[in-house]
Order: C-alpha cells, then structure tokens, then sequence
C-alpha cells in the first residue's frame, strides 16, 4: 500500500543556517535535501546563510551574509548575527514557518527575528555538544555551553534531533518540546550494483583482498588516528586487509603523513564514483564518537558493507545487534580483531550484510520527510489556533 505524501502547499518556510552548500558535512547536505524536498511538496523555502569563497553564484532564494573561516576549523564559515537585517527580510517576504538549524551567527539572527515577528520557530541540533567537548577537554565549560544550548532551543515549538539517543541527551539537559527527525538513504545511489572489481585494482587492491572503508571529512574529532594505529597493526598481522579513506579535511595532510603503506587516500568523491567506492567496499568503519548521527552508515548498509563503529548512543541506536560491530574504537586492538574476525568468517560478513542492507532499504527520504512536514503542520496550525 502506497502512503499519502505530505505535502506543503502554501507554506512558506525560512530556513537559517550557518552551515549549507558549497561547505560539504553531513548537515550541509541533510539541509540542502530538506530544501529540495520542502519545494518538491509545495514550500517556497528561502535559505538564509553564510557566503562561501567557492561560490559563484546562487539561488535567487538564498540570502548569504558575509561571513570568514573559523580560525580553528578554516572549513567552517562564521557571520555576525544581523538581527535587523532577518527581521526587515522575515517581514517582507511573510514566511509561515521559521527552521533555525544552527546556533551560531545566522541561528541567532533567525531566531530573534522569529521571535520578535511571532512566526513560528522550530530548531533542530546537530552536534552533539556533550561529546565535542569532551573530545576538546573543554569539560569546564560544558555546564555554560548547556545553558547556552538550553536557552537557545527553549525559544523553539519544536527542537528535532536526529536519533532517540541523542533526543535522551538534550532532555537530560533540561530542553523541552523535544522530536526526532530521522535520516534517510537514496536506494538507488547506494546498492551493491555499483560494485567494481576494477575500481579495487585501480587502487593497486587484490580481488580476494577485504577493503575497509572510511566516507566523510577527514578531521581530528572523527577519531581516524585510531583507526589508523589499528592499520599499523594489520599492516603485518593482517597485509590482505586495505583500508581507504574518502574525503578531505583539515587533518588530512598530517593522517597522510602517519598512514601506514595499506591505508589510501582517495580524496573527496562524489556522484557515481562515490556509489562505486562504497560498493566496492567490505566493511565501512566509523570512529567517530562525535557524530549524532552519521548519514555514512546508512549509505554503507545499503551498500552491502558491514558497519564497524564506535561504541556511541547513536551509532548503537543504528546499527543494533545484527546490523554491524560496535566496538571500544579507543582501543585499537579491539578494531583490528573486529576486522580480522570478519576476514576470517565470510559467512558471519555475508549475514550481517544481509540484514543491515535490508534495515537500511526501510528508511526512504519520502517516509522521513512525512514525519517532518507533519510536524511542520502541526506546529504552524497550533500557532494559527492560538492567535
């Protein structure tokens, strides 16, 4: 039986963030789909954002505020949050909903802006705030950064998070009106169909070797170095199990300088040759304890690879206990087993791929985006009833 779609129409949605295309993350691209889709079903969506240098032109319904590169994270681009300026743009073009997806320059000016015009708000949280400064050993300033975070999402009717896990956290942590705006794959980008033994041999890989796969940006908070000490192990223990890594970062130049001789380096991919890189894949390891999420694993899973994670609330929550290894990635013995464990029992790889694969099939963009424009609805008719 087919679902209803929800649909948009007449909604006219203003969506803030500090993050959007050209810069390449996982939220950047989760936003950039959420716009498509929001106009697909009837929206007019606007995006408020900041300027990219690597821009030529853009959408006529996308404002960009001047904004420079993060000192600590050049990748990163950051605004002052021109409040006045959202506020005389909300006013004039009438949006019937504001989404503030990032609490920074461009977050806030949304947000106030809102606020003072009576629209409604929705946010969402992306960074898991308690791991990233746990990582950075910013624990000192964590009860002010809650705080923060607190205020910031209080102002909101609704504040989705990206899994039960982390909408557990942000609840611990006092926020309220607290939802889950899931994750979805594109099926017919990722499939083991797009396998290619010539793709492994280009990169000097035997066909009977096991690849073991790493998609995303290549920064110090995804916990790479530890998946690497684990490298240095297999690289005598185990010389059949190549890992190769796809993407860019600002911690690439060192990780590259530190690989041992079975690490490669494919840079940045995109398109088909992603779909091929993916596929031709056994494994896919994910070390990081950052993410709260991690759209990669559900484009390994439909990919027919096996995930290897770290041992996190979200990618537990993913992953389950037939979906893949969770694994004390801290410890890099324990991933270099993990991956041996699999090499040696093809039969136990085959099965997990068969269930995480199928897992992953089930959830489509359409049915995540019936969940989040219902509530889109339901929050703009809750303000209608209360005027």
């Amino acid at each position: 039986m087919t679902r209803s779609i929800v649909r948009l129409d007449g909604v006219r949605l203003a969506l803030f963030s500090d993050t959007y295309p050209p810069q390449m993350n996982g939220v950047s691209r989760t936003l950039e789909r959420l716009v498509a889709a929001a106009r697909d079903r009837g929206a007019a969506v606007r995006v408020f954002t900041t300027t990219d240098p690597a821009l030529q032109h853009h959408d006529v319904d996308e404002t960009r505020w001047n904004s420079v590169p993060f000192w600590a994270y050049p990748q990163v681009r950051l605004a002052a949050p021109r409040v006045m300026a959202a506020r005389d743009a909300l006013r004039a073009w009438k949006p019937s909903l504001v989404h503030v997806a990032t609490e920074f320059g461009v977050g806030l000016a949304g947000r106030s802006a809102a606020r003072a015009l009576g629209v409604p708000l929705v946010t969402s949280y992306h960074t898991s705030f308690s791991a990233y400064a746990e990582f950075y050993r910013l624990g000192a300033l964590a009860p002010l950064g809650w705080k923060y975070f607190r205020w910031f999402h209080a102002a909101a009717a609704r504040t989705f998070t990206p899994t039960e896990a982390i909408r557990a956290e942000v609840q611990a942590h006092g926020f309220r009106h607290v939802g889950v705006w899931g994750r979805g794959v594109d099926g017919e980008r990722f499939d083991p169909a797009f396998r290619s033994l010539e793709w492994r041999r280009h990169l000097g890989i035997a066909d009977d070797a096991m690849v073991v796969l790493y998609v995303g940006r290549i920064a110090r908070e995804k916990g790479l170095e530890h998946a690497l000490r684990a490298m240095r192990q297999l690289a005598i223990a185990a010389p059949s199990i190549r890992f190769v890594m796809v993407g860019d970062g600002p911690y690439e130049a060192e990780l590259r300088a530190a690989a041992p001789l079975n690490v490669i380096f494919t840079g940045r991919l995109d398109g088909i040759a992603l779909s091929t890189a993916y596929a031709s894949g056994d494994v896919f390891l994910f070390p990081s304890v950052t993410d709260t999420f991690g759209n990669v694993l559900l484009e390994a899973m439909a990919s027919g690879l096996v995930v290897v994670s770290a041992d996190a609330g979200n990618t537990r929550e993913l992953v389950g206990r037939d979906r893949g290894l969770i694994v004390r990635v801290e410890q890099p013995t324990a991933i270099a087993d993990a991956l041996r464990a699999l090499e040696a029992d093809r039969g136990r790889h085959a099965a997990i791929c068969s269930s995480a694969e199928s897992w992953a099939r089930q959830r489509t963009w359409p049915q995540v985006w019936n969940g989040l424009f219902g509530e889109y609805l339901q929050v703009i008719s809750a303000r209608a009833a209360s005027s």
